[in-house]
């Protein structure tokens, strides 16, 4: 019994090209090289719209700038921001937030204190949210948090769609105090840490 192998041989395959009907023919080098090179900058596209994908709706990384969040960040340190949880879930007390800062139209990070329909109360250096003390284990022991107004004692109430946010570091911190409830859109995501 006779039995074909099958042949790689280039002379016989171009001499009965009916007999292998699947051979390819060779590639040139420059075919090879613009190949090659159409097969990196598809990679290197998809690479690109992946980074921006991800770093828009995802993950980002952030760095923080300033002393309003002392004790729990500091200057200088880098975090991630989860981009995606508030497509999910709406931003909850405690959650220390990446936004869009009403005043200067920048980046802050702050911590959500109240949130819609929660009246904020501040007296005699004390957070009251919905009439009760706010305990904020999270501070350094004994900071006060102050209107930032003349009055001593303030209130506030979160309309729909509005955060109370406040900075770690109440004695140096520009927040809700200042510019007044923030608007959901202006939360951009919850630091990772």
């Amino acid at each position: 019994m006779i039995t074909a192998m099958p042949t790689t041989d280039p002379e016989l395959i171009s001499a009965n090209p009916a007999l292998f009907p699947l051979a390819r023919k060779a590639r040139t080098p420059v075919q090879s090289i613009l190949r090659q090179t159409w097969q990196l900058l598809v990679v290197g596209g998809m690479a690109v719209a992946s980074y921006f994908v991800i770093s828009h709706f995802f993950l980002q990384s952030v760095k923080i700038v300033g002393r309003s969040m002392v004790p729990t960040l500091c200057d200088s340190q880098h975090y991630l921001l989860n981009r995606w949880i508030y497509y999910v879930r709406s931003p909850r007390q405690s959650d220390i937030v990446v936004l869009r800062d009403p005043s200067d139209h920048g980046y802050s990070v702050k911590r959500v204190v109240a949130a819609p329909g929660d009246s904020i109360y501040l007296k005699d250096g004390n957070v009251y949210v919905n009439g009760s003390k706010l305990n904020e284990t999270y501070l350094a022991p004994g900071t006060p948090t102050f209107t930032d107004s003349k009055y001593r004692d303030q209130l506030i109430l979160c309309g729909k769609g509005q955060f109370f946010v406040l900075g770690d570091n109440r004695l140096n911190s520009i927040d809700s105090r200042s510019y007044g409830p923030v608007p959901r859109t202006n939360i951009l995501g919850p630091i990772v840490w």
